[in-house]
């Protein structure tokens, strides 16, 4: 399994300037190359090669006086470019064809992007110092924060700088999977928005809300965007402002996305969550709050975690009746208000939980062997047969209760402990063999 470890850069003045160099240097090859092969298309001719791409746009063009400042940076960096474009048209036509989602075609690229990268492979001779730096050519000693070991010598390292200014390194690697040890505990999960996870087990996770909480940051921030000229220096700040306080809201919705995810996948065998339409859902009135959950960052999380550690994901399908269904009988009993929380099931008179009661539909729809008794089931009140009702004391053949008084019969009074009032008896759970 591939994963990617990504660690945190400090470059000083010169540095950043050289980094800055780089990105432009790869951007112009990469809009050059795909102004080429969209000329051809136009005019019907094939496609030129990333050879020929290579020789004409970085070898040759170094010579011209327009393009001499493409020999200021590391040509590895130049060529990685057109691996992208590469990549990028081949991840197109392959959606076309439905091997994998679609996705557009190439775009140019802009020096305003929110995120700049360029990548060094081994040819380009990066290294890591003794003292812990990134040693990158035409570049220098760059500081780098390591925040674990690596797991292996890594052959290429990717430079990244995002929308709020700040700057990374990212290597992916090839790694072994690491079996946890078994378990029996299974475990079906329903995402929500008032509460972001419910376990089939009762467990109900609440939702952090982080976008909802920086509101207040984030408005001002915003509003002090809005008031600086166009084009001006203060704006460019007022934008990282910004910028930087939706990286700390995006940073902390997805830490705890590691940590609620691992813990999960540590302490259960199998996990199964339903498949939402969250594109679906990003439509509506609550879109904000869609957004701010992050399921689907979430789910990705568990799946390859599961796939990592020897565990077992199950994504059941999103028409799956897991709120219809009572856990507890299979009694499908049809659609419910979103304001329905609770709600008693018709056929055995269990209560029910609407959010625990789905999760646990979620786990027996995937095949894992959960029981109702996690749910927070338990037998409703269920009014008594006629022939049921009150109680017979020794001796006294008639039913307890106020007697029905007729012609000449004396008023008789009751015992006090053998009176039971008719609400009472309504209000009396009945034993239905649970």
């Amino acid at each position: 399994m591939q994963l990617r470890y990504s660690f945190r850069l400090y470059p000083n003045g010169p540095q950043r300037n050289a980094l800055a160099r780089a990105f432009g240097c790869a951007r112009v090859v990469y809009n050059d190359a795909l102004r080429a092969r969209e000329t051809a298309r136009a005019g019907g001719e094939a496609f030129p090669k990333t050879g020929d791409l290579s020789k004409l746009l970085i070898t040759e063009a170094k010579r011209t006086e327009e393009r001499a400042w493409l020999g200021e940076v590391s040509a590895v960096v130049l060529q990685q470019s057109l691996r992208d474009l590469d990549t990028a048209y081949k991840n197109f036509f392959d959606g076309l064809k439905g091997k994998r989602p679609r996705m557009g075609a190439p775009r140019f690229k802009s020096r305003k992007d929110n995120r700049q990268a360029v990548r060094f492979t081994t040819n380009a001779r990066w290294s890591i110092t003794t003292g812990g730096d990134l040693r990158l050519p035409k570049i220098g000693d760059v500081r780098v924060k390591w925040s674990r070991n690596l797991p292996s010598t890594p052959s290429t390292v990717t430079v990244i700088k995002d929308a709020a200014g700040r700057y990374f390194c990212s290597f992916v690697m090839e790694i072994k999977d690491g079996h946890l040890p078994e378990t029996d505990a299974v475990v079906g999960i329903d995402l929500g928005l008032s509460h972001f996870a419910i376990l089939s087990d009762g467990t109900k996770i609440e939702s952090p809300r982080f976008l909802r909480r920086a509101e207040k940051k984030l408005k001002k921030a915003q509003q002090n965007l809005s008031r600086k000229a166009k084009g001006s220096n203060n704006r460019t700040k007022a934008r990282i402002k910004v910028a930087r306080q939706y990286a700390r809201t995006a940073d902390a919705r997805r830490e705890f996305h590691h940590q609620l995810s691992t813990k999960l996948i540590r302490e259960n065998q199998a996990v199964a969550v339903e498949d939402l339409a969250v594109k679906g859902l990003a439509r509506t009135r609550m879109a904000k709050s869609v957004h701010d959950a992050g399921w689907s960052a979430f789910t990705a999380m568990l799946e390859y975690k599961a796939a990592r550690c020897g565990r077992t994901f199950h994504r059941i399908g999103r028409f799956e009746p897991t709120s219809q269904v009572c856990s507890a009988c299979g009694v499908k009993d049809g659609p419910k208000p979103l304001h329905i929380r609770t709600w008693e099931c018709g056929a055995c008179g269990a209560i029910l939980d609407r959010d625990i009661n789905a999760a646990v539909n979620v786990a027996k729809a995937a095949g894992l062997a959960v029981s109702a008794c996690g749910a927070r089931v338990r037998p409703g009140f269920v009014p008594a047969q006629r022939e049921e009702t009150g109680t017979h004391r020794d001796g006294q053949t008639t039913v307890v209760g106020i007697p029905g008084l007729s012609g000449g019969e004396r008023k008789s009074i009751p015992h006090p402990h053998s009176i039971v009032s008719e609400a009472a008896v309504a209000l009396t759970p009945v034993s239905r063999g649970m």
